[in-house]
């Protein structure tokens, strides 16, 4: 990776996370979301090195750390977060993960990439909402993003996000308000997850999102191992696991 696209990547993030900064601060569903996570204040913050514990190694992936600069790190206000590239293929294929994850739900409220993208001056191509098969039944659901940005459109990326929250996989942040909204007050945990690749002149759209929900269905479960084990206070191996309490199903926002 050269450092300009490095350093496009990281503005990138800049620019999504003051916007979405801006649009809970001062829209009223944050006002309301925050007045009903007050019993959220006092819990124990997650570890900032917490989620580094993620392989460097996820099947044929091989991972490397793209630190992100102090400034971002304090915007986002996250307890822990990661921020690495992963290959294949001799570095044929390559991608981008960013999760950030927190116990203060009131705190880490999860944006959207068609509302924080667009903030940082990227223009949403399509959006798309896919359930990827895991183990045992479960599925991963998750939403599919493609954007541009420059001079006649020619940078473009594709992202596939979804979150974990108190050991259930959601595909967007309806979660938070159903939750709440139900009255079950504030969460041990919640992460985003994000996936992001590059779709360049000699890459297809499709061939783009086939590697990231690749890496997606391979990553899905060493993530949600790391959580639970941050959750609960441990490193050994992760309980046993029903497909009725981990895939989450959520309506639409």
């Amino acid at each position: 990776m050269t450092e300009h696209n490095r350093l496009q990547y990281r503005s990138v993030i800049v620019a999504a996370v003051t916007a979405t900064i801006m649009m809970f601060v001062f829209g009223t569903a944050y006002r309301a979301l925050a007045s009903r996570l007050v019993s959220s204040e006092g819990i124990s913050s997650m570890s900032p090195d917490a989620l580094e514990k993620l392989p460097m190694q996820i099947g044929e992936w091989i991972g490397q750390d793209e630190p992100l600069g102090e400034a971002v790190i304090e915007a986002t206000d996250t307890d822990a977060h990661i921020s690495r590239r992963y290959s294949r293929y001799n570095a044929l294929e390559q991608i981008r993960l960013y999760i950030a994850a927190g116990k203060r739900a009131r705190d880490l409220m999860p944006h959207r990439p068609e509302v924080c993208y667009a903030g940082a001056g990227w223009s949403l191509i399509s959006s798309d909402t896919i359930e990827l098969p895991l183990d045992d039944g479960i599925v991963l659901p998750c939403s599919v993003f493609q954007f541009s940005k420059g001079v006649l459109n020619t940078m473009k990326v594709i992202i596939l996000d979804y979150y974990i929250v108190d050991g259930q996989f959601y595909r967007d942040i309806s979660l938070l308000r159903s939750k709440i909204w139900r009255g079950s007050g504030a969460v041990d945990y919640v992460a985003q997850i994000q996936i992001l690749a590059e779709i360049s002149a000699n890459q297809t759209a499709d061939s783009a999102a086939k590697m990231i929900s690749d890496f997606a269905v391979q990553s899905a479960w060493p993530t949600f191992q790391v959580l639970e084990d941050v959750a609960n206070n441990k490193d050994g191996d992760a309980k046993e696991l029903d497909s009725e309490d981990i895939s989450g199903d959520l309506a639409s926002d």
